[in-house]
């Protein structure tokens, strides 16, 4: 959309396309990308002594930061760009944060954005994104995804009883409606889990979100031992593959760099109230530029938006909805997420696989990126894409020799 179109304008462009299955598109994506994460900075808050109210703080500045950022991006652009909490981030700090205090840790929380920031700023990003070959991009997809496909048979092995309805309604309304199978998979799957006495809600304490601000202290050690590798770990486990999930769902205008400069941008702003990551999302993306959003790819930027407005709602209320997705059955959220990304795994790989020449990168790619493999706490996504890239260019040179 044109730069000078007003913000009533693009409000005007949103009602007209507006559709049910982008909506649902941007829910589900709430759904798979919260409740893991959540437990993960649970814990590591605990691994630092934080009471209740910082935890609270920690999860509602992320929700709110990435909600707020992301609409406005999506809306701004009209593509669908989605934010998130760097989970590779949240993994990393259950180690790294013991025996730092809070505070220091907040100073390595704000100089990370600042990187990241100013790494956006300065058009760092945009030359990489484009250097990656479509069918690379495909395959990383692909391999991403891959183990969320194959999640859903390891579900139905643990809980058949509820997995296997899921599959049957998504199988049906394929068929006959497809545009709203995903949410009458969720419908079924919360349906089934209540009948079977699987949600539990006992005990839990519901409370809304304090904002607690903590003031930054800056520390050579805690840069060193959490900035950096936060830092680094957002760029090559989110923010590259973010960029290359969007490449291989058709969207290849994407400004990167503004893109990385936003995220970096509010989670510097919401880094004294906890936040330790804002970047690029990369699984959730690919529910939010999928077919399964919308036939047309200039309606799906709607999913991204529902996604970032549910974010700035559960921002309100995130130590209760961690409550919530803490008593689904895992077994559900895996069948969920995995049926929700069907339609991108079998994109991402028709499009790796579609021309021959660059057949075999992209297969390196595809195998790496789903091996899991990590080094230096960074993850196989990163990894998959170098293996691709490095592949690529040792047999274009060989093809032209």
């Amino acid at each position: 959309m044109p730069e000078h179109v007003s913000l009533g304008g693009r409000a005007g462009a949103l009602r007209g396309d507006l559709s049910l299955s982008a909506i649902v598109a941007g829910l589900v994506a709430v759904v798979v990308s919260f409740g893991g994460t959540a437990v993960l900075m649970v814990q590591a808050g605990h691994t630092v002594g934080l009471d209740a109210a910082r935890i609270g703080s920690w999860l509602g500045s992320i929700c709110l930061a990435l909600g707020l950022g992301g609409v406005w991006l999506s809306m701004r652009t009209r593509l669908p760009i989605v934010l998130a909490w760097s989970t590779p981030g949240a993994a990393l700090l259950i180690t790294a944060l013991a025996g730092v205090p809070f505070a220091e840790a907040v100073g390595a929380f704000v100089v990370a954005a600042a990187l990241a920031l100013v790494c956006g700023l300065l058009g760092w990003v945009d030359p990489i994104a484009r250097r990656i070959p479509p069918q690379i991009a495909s395959a990383m997809l692909a391999g991403v995804l891959l183990n969320f496909g194959i999640g859903v048979f390891g579900a139905m092995g643990r809980q058949a009883a509820l997995v296997l309805p899921m599959a049957l309604v998504y199988l049906i309304f394929k068929r006959y409606a497809p545009r709203y199978a995903i949410l009458a998979v969720l419908a079924t799957g919360l349906a089934a889990a209540a009948a079977q006495g699987l949600l539990s809600f006992g005990g839990a304490e519901w409370h809304m979100t304090e904002f607690v601000w903590t003031t930054p202290v800056f520390t050579w050690r805690a840069v060193i031992s959490l900035a950096v590798p936060l830092f680094v770990v957002g760029m090559a486990s989110q923010n590259l593959p973010g960029l290359a999930v969007l490449q291989a769902a058709g969207y290849r205008d994407v400004p990167a760099s503004r893109v990385i400069a936003v995220s970096g941008g509010v989670g510097l702003v919401a880094a004294p109230f906890g936040a330790h990551s804002v970047t690029l999302a990369a699984i959730i993306a690919a529910i939010c530029a999928g077919r399964e959003a919308h036939p047309d790819p200039a309606r799906r930027y709607v999913a991204a938006v529902a996604y970032g407005a549910a974010y700035v709602v559960l921002s309100v209320a995130a130590g209760a909805v961690a409550v919530f997705f803490q008593a689904l059955p895992p077994p559900l959220i895996a069948a969920l997420a995995g049926l929700a990304l069907l339609a991108p795994i079998m994109g991402g790989m028709a499009a790796a696989m579609r021309d021959e020449p660059g057949r075999e990168a992209a297969l390196i790619t595809l195998l790496a990126t789903a091996s899991g493999m990590t080094f230096w706490g960074v993850g196989s996504a990163f990894w998959g894409l170098a293996a691709g890239l490095v592949a690529h260019a040792f047999m274009s040179g060989l093809r032209k020799g």
